[in-house]
């Protein structure tokens, strides 16, 4: 599935003119909004060094939020943007340890311990809600071949309140996808659903 919709692409485009490189830029409420995301996201982690991709990377943000937790890391952010992979090299670009790269799929991700992503399944626009859920599937059993210590990413609840839902928005049932990720993927499979934001995180961890 092509998700390169002129849709999608501008509302990214227009987010970066107006905000900048920043949270908001790249399509969060706030700062405080996506740190609350990545500090779910970093649990993942166990290794003491580790490769990790960032699929969806944007402008890069997770490197500064991760700081020391990944300092010993040899990052790649993947983006199919690439207004937003040319700020992520003019931000981060003299860090030895991170390269951004410009993807059409995940797909194109080189192996890495780890693989992340953030807010890469919420705007659906005009897909139905079951082809974006396989899009979502899809993409999930190729972070999975592309992770061998672990995976973890964020979606959306349909927990939401539903006067705020949007309709050009994609809100999925965190216990489908737990169950999905926990037949196919592996037994250690954690769902977080407590830190007060409208959406759930996923950690895959595989036994190394």
């Amino acid at each position: 599935m092509t998700v390169m919709q002129d849709e999608w692409k501008n509302f990214y485009q227009k987010n970066l003119k107006e905000h900048g490189p920043s949270a908001q830029g790249v399509g969060w409420k706030n700062n405080e909004a996506q740190a609350v995301r990545f500090e779910q996201l970093v649990k993942v982690f166990r290794l003491p060094a580790f490769s990790l991709n960032d699929l969806g990377c944007g402008v890069g943000d997770f490197l500064k939020f991760a700081g020391a937790k990944i300092s010993e890391c040899e990052y790649r952010g993947y983006d199919v943007m690439a207004d937003m992979v040319l700020v992520a090299r003019e931000k981060y670009g003299d860090l030895k340890n991170a390269k951004f790269y410009l993807i059409k799929s995940a797909g194109e991700m080189q192996p890495a311990d780890y693989t992340i992503a953030s807010g890469i399944f919420n705007i659906r626009f005009n897909q139905d809600n079951e082809s974006w859920l396989e899009y979502i599937l899809d993409t999930l059993r190729v972070m999975d071949s592309k992770s061998t210590a672990g995976f973890a990413f964020n979606i959306l609840t349909k927990y939401s309140d539903t006067e705020f839902m949007k309709t050009e928005l994609y809100y999925a049932d965190p216990c489908l996808i737990f169950d999905y990720c926990k037949r196919n993927f592996s037994k250690n499979v954690a769902l977080l659903h407590d830190y007060n934001q409208y959406d759930f995180t996923i950690i895959v961890r595989k036994e190394i």
